[in-house]
């Protein structure tokens, strides 16, 4: 099992990153791309979660230990999988996602993406009062054959927009939120994917 890999970025896309080990290029599925940024002169670390099928061997990323323990407590909840887990990472309100957990917050959490009133009980039921361990918690942020109708030519909307569909989120809310989204004045898809995850879990 890897704990964590130390690369270069050499490939960044709205499902994954490519982190590049010793010549070898991971294909690695993080919560939020558009975090980092291709770099081939510095070396950065990405810690792993490597899940097994028995068809398929698939790398997760995060960017530090605080995320992968908040994904592997996620993951241990019943209907939960890594790309639901990885919705959840995605919004990085560490605060709001324990508040919701420890305060029976069932609303809060079905406003991620494949988490319906039946797996929103079972998270509260297994990680209230669970999540107080992680390590050196990190701040979350505040906050395609892609048809959709805005018109827009900037680069970094659309790749939010990729982003937040890979997380999960229905191409209907995507659509919801296109019009702010292009009225937000951002210089960067990180930014604009920041505030789509916002306007969101405002729904």
């Amino acid at each position: 099992m890897y704990e964590y890999f130390i690369g270069k970025i050499t490939s960044v896309t709205p499902h994954y990153v490519v982190l590049e080990v010793g010549g070898i290029g991971y294909q690695i599925y993080v919560a939020n791309p558009f975090r980092y940024q291709v770099d081939l002169q510095i070396e950065q670390k990405l810690y792993i979660y490597q899940n097994v099928k028995e068809n398929e061997i698939t790398l997760y990323g995060f960017f530090d230990l605080s995320e992968k323990q908040i994904f592997l407590k996620l993951l241990s909840v019943s209907g939960i999988g890594p790309k639901s887990a990885l919705a959840i990472l995605a919004t990085q309100d560490l605060s709001g996602l324990v508040g919701a957990i420890d305060n029976n917050d069932e609303a809060y959490l079905t406003k991620f993406p494949s988490i319906g009133k039946k797996t929103a009980k079972q998270i509260i039921l297994d990680l209230k009062g669970k999540m107080d361990d992680i390590q050196t918690p990190t701040p979350m942020f505040d906050q395609i054959g892609l048809e959709l109708e805005f018109n827009t030519e900037q680069q970094y909307l659309k790749e939010s927009l990729e982003a937040l569909l890979a997380l999960g989120y229905t191409k209907n809310e995507v659509k919801r939120i296109s019009k702010k989204l292009e009225k937000f004045d951002a210089s960067s898809t990180d930014e604009y994917l920041r505030y789509g995850l916002k306007l969101l879990m405002n729904k």
